[in-house]
């Protein structure tokens, strides 16, 4: 078998939910992980759990006094979802018992989400939801009519955001499942707002970064060679400011993305219809919630297409450079030519004297061999010899410079 097998297969049972039945009231935390608290708070929940002694994994089912809690460990966040059985003397939005609520006092500072659902059968539900204190409330039908949820997503005085949900004809299982999509559907709503507070302070900076790169862009139109320095160096400035940028926000905006989709499959598993001409509950999420959402993409989008602006500009500087230097690689190649020209014509001018001073000096030779001869009794004179030699060596020599030049050439 695998190594992973059984880790992977046990991925099918990673997120359980609580089924549950009857009037109660469900208490749901999202916890931020600031990376030293939550494995701490977790063992703390394990030894007030009425069954320890499980230790810290994934999560955990278990009893807080007597009643079912359970835990999950996410990438940046612990869930933390309690079902407290609601008695018949109970106010309506009762107060965290505790022990949980000791618990979390400690921690509050890291509670991105708080959640109160109020579960209520038909039949001892009051009909009108501002009876239980909602002001404006958005409701549907859930489950093909089978339970009705309200809430207007005012916080209380608590903090928490308050759900009442009426069950017609849930069982325990599809209850659980109910109540476990509109958790997520809460968690991860505010764990993608998370970004937008982030989008909304870059906003200055890239507007900031967005006038410089157009200044940059006009300055390269018509800068000369003796300004390319000056341009690189302020583009060099330009990427990395939004380098620092963007290292900063990509990762809480895919992480946006991610948690909207999940907050938009939730809302279409719900299976919603209209509850007394009320607005449906996701599509009052989806309007409030959506354009949140395409804001920081839209922000993403702007650190995309700033860096390919800044990409572009750094190569038009790299090929005007490159123009630059080929132009001035041609401009020595013509100096080269030029000056190989001239040593050329010089060299055939100091061969035109060389061989001029060569014939001279052969000639002198010659005429001087001729005068001895003669002294030493030649039938002809030494003028005649030298008038019918020197042609034959003058054309001797002709035939030679003629031969040296063709070797050259070769």
């Amino acid at each position: 078998m695998h190594p992973l097998r059984e880790s992977l297969h046990a991925e099918l049972h990673a997120r359980p939910s609580i089924y549950f039945s009857g009037p109660a009231h469900v208490y749901h935390f999202a916890l931020l992980d600031d990376g030293v608290s939550l494995d701490g708070l977790v063992r703390q929940l394990d030894e007030l759990a009425d069954n320890p002694g499980r230790g810290v994994q994934r999560h955990g089912l278990l009893r807080i006094a007597g009643c079912a809690f359970k835990w999950e460990r996410h990438s940046e966040f612990l869930s933390l979802t309690w079902v407290v059985p609601r008695l018949a003397d109970t106010s309506r939005w009762a107060e965290l018992p505790q022990p949980l609520r000791g618990v979390l006092d400690t921690h509050r500072e890291l509670i991105i989400s708080a959640l109160v659902i109020l579960v209520e059968d038909q039949a001892d539900a009051d009909g009108q939801p501002s009876s239980y204190g909602f002001k404006d409330p958005a409701g549907s039908l859930l489950g093909g009519g089978d339970a009705t949820v309200w809430s207007d997503f005012r916080l209380s005085a608590q903090g928490f955001n308050r759900m009442l949900l009426v069950n017609r004809g849930l069982n325990a299982y599809r209850l659980g499942r109910m109540i476990r999509r509109l958790v997520e559907i809460e968690t991860y709503r505010m764990l993608a707002s998370l970004a937008l507070p982030a989008a909304q302070q870059l906003g200055d900076t890239l507007q900031e970064l967005d006038r410089e790169l157009i200044g940059l862009a006009e300055r390269n139109a018509a800068a000369d060679n003796s300004q390319a320095k000056a341009l690189l160096d302020g583009l060099t400035s330009l990427s990395a400011r939004l380098m620092r940028c963007s290292a900063g926000c990509r990762q809480r905006f895919s992480a946006t993305a991610a948690y909207a989709q999940i907050v938009f499959e939730r809302i279409a598993e719900l299976r919603e219809s209209h509850a007394d001409g009320h607005q449906r509950l996701g599509v009052f999420i989806e309007r409030r919630f959506k354009p949140s959402v395409r804001y920081c993409a839209a922000t993403e989008q702007r650190l995309d297409r700033l860096a390919a602006g800044i990409a572009n500009l750094g190569e038009l500087l790299q090929a005007k450079a490159q123009v630059e230097v080929e132009e001035q690689n041609s401009k020595i190649l013509e100096s080269l030519n030029a000056r190989s020209n001239t040593q050329l014509k010089i060299q055939k001018a100091v061969e035109g004297f060389s061989l001029i001073a060569i014939s001279y000096y052969l000639l002198g030779l010659l005429k001087m061999t001729l005068e001895g001869l003669a002294a030493l009794g030649s039938p002809l004179s030494s003028k005649v010899l030298f008038v019918l030699l020197a042609p034959l060596f003058l054309l001797a020599l002709v035939l030679l410079a003629r031969r040296l030049k063709q070797a050259a050439q070769h």
